[in-house]
């Protein structure tokens, strides 16, 4: 069997790391509480989480493994952060639609730091490919655009600009694992959550969801896409991000019956058919230059 390449590695972390994030937007309905108190229980049960896998892996190692993340990791985790109260505050100023369509620029962030910073040129089809995902967004959400208010656009953008900012720190420290950075995340979110409010009570069937949420799907999920950098680049990394945009609704359809406009569909098609043309042309440019290598 082929061995898989460095860059396969990082396109199967990445994607099943995203595939796994898909059912949040889920998640987040069934537990259904007020955003600052989410905030809180998401970002303490997402340090224990992070933190356990961590054990399992490194037992006696774990603290040297988190300490060696430095000053990067804060900075990661600050990103990380930043990206939760940016989308946070999108929601409640700017239309939904709104909220999606300027986070889905993150890609292009991404190429932008990563050039000026790790001088690292991004190839044009996923530039290309970039400009097709993020249309297919704006297809899924057309029906519902329009109505935003300055500062709920500015706070996407912001959004946008840290995840973008988040996976290009990852690449630049892709010789370091860079998970513990995602515990220190879960505890800035949840410290600013205390700022602003009294976290409410979860209990019965809304806490089973809130911990599957914050100890499973958040720690594995993110887990998994903060090792995508390691073998691709950071504009692939939030490119494939965007499949989360795609999906997540699907998920919420099939769970609560709630139908998704048809441009949600073709919007979705549009991102999906775009990351298999984009991998496929990918891997076919990369074969043949290994093979004219050779020769």
């Amino acid at each position: 069997m082929e061995r898989l390449s460095e860059h396969g590695k990082g396109l199967l972390l990445t994607t099943l790391g995203v595939l796994v994030i898909t059912p949040d937007t889920l998640l987040i309905r069934l537990v259904a509480i007020d955003p600052w108190s989410m905030m809180v229980w998401r970002g303490l049960l997402q340090t224990v989480g992070v933190m356990a896998i961590l054990f399992v892996i490194y037992r006696g190692e774990t603290v040297r493994r988190c300490l060696a993340i430095g000053w990067s990791g804060t900075a990661a985790g600050c990103l990380f952060t930043a990206t939760t109260i940016g989308f946070l505050i999108s929601l409640q100023h700017t239309a939904v639609a709104n909220t999606l369509v300027i986070v889905a620029t993150a890609p292009f962030f991404a190429a932008i730091f990563s050039f000026a910073l790790l001088g690292e040129r991004i190839p044009r089809r996923t530039v290309l490919a970039i400009g097709a995902a993020i249309a297919g967004v704006a297809v899924m959400v057309t029906e519902s655009w329009g109505g935003g208010a300055f500062l709920g656009d500015a706070a996407a953008l912001m959004t946008a600009a840290a995840l973008g900012g988040k996976f290009t720190v990852f690449r630049h420290r892709r010789e370091t694992n860079m998970v513990p950075s995602l515990a220190i995340a879960g505890l800035f979110s949840a410290a600013l959550g205390l700022a602003v409010t009294t976290p409410v009570l979860v209990e019965g069937e809304r806490l089973a969801y809130l911990l599957i949420m914050g100890l499973l799907v958040v720690p594995i999920a993110s887990g998994l896409v903060s090792l995508g950098p390691r073998y691709i680049s950071a504009p692939e990394v939030s490119l494939i991000f965007l499949l989360e945009t795609a999906l997540g609704p699907l998920w919420v359809w099939l769970v609560l019956n709630e139908a998704p406009p048809t441009m949600t569909f073709v919007g979705g098609a549009i991102v999906l058919t775009t990351l298999v043309v984009h991998s496929w042309v990918d891997f076919r440019s990369r074969r043949a230059a290994t093979a004219l290598s050779v020769l």
